[in-house]
């Protein structure tokens, strides 16, 4: 069953960045999401709730994409940037812990479970704690803009 893609602003805007062969890169992965739904994701990430309710993919080097199941036919892009450890302002994963509110456990290993295991299986659903954080979302892309 197809999934309806949607994007935070600030996927949206980190999209409209990308470099035309990272663009290129990340319309390919939408459409394979759009077709294929969890299977198109590499791994779900692994730590505290709703930190363990999202997928991740690899688009093209550090270039990551990070999505939540709101329901498993709809699926929201929250964000679209390098896995760069150096630079903590740009790091994709240093601003979803900005964006859910939380900080990384110190010295734990991550785990990389899959997104969804078999065909047909339902992806990790945040349901309405989505809202949450697509409120958080609006609100730190308004933050961003007036700065």
């Amino acid at each position: 069953m197809p999934t309806e893609i949607l994007a935070t602003p600030r996927a949206e805007q980190q999209i409209s960045r990308l470099s035309r062969k990272q663009s290129k890169t990340c319309e390919n992965f939408l459409n394979d999401l759009a077709a294929a739904g969890c299977r198109a994701l590499a791994y779900r990430l692994s730590g505290q709730t709703t930190l363990d309710h999202l997928c991740v993919k690899h688009l093209s080097g550090p270039l990551r994409v990070v999505v939540a199941f709101e329901t498993p036919q709809r699926a929201w892009v929250l964000l679209v940037g390098p896995h760069d450890d150096q630079d903590p302002v740009l790091n994709v994963y240093a601003e979803l812990y900005r964006l859910l509110g939380i900080e990384p456990e110190p010295g734990t290993r991550r785990d990389k479970p899959p997104c969804c295991k078999e065909p047909g299986e339902s992806p990790p659903i945040l349901g309405q704690a989505l809202a949450k954080i697509l409120d958080r979302a609006a609100r730190l892309r308004k933050t961003r803009r007036s700065r």
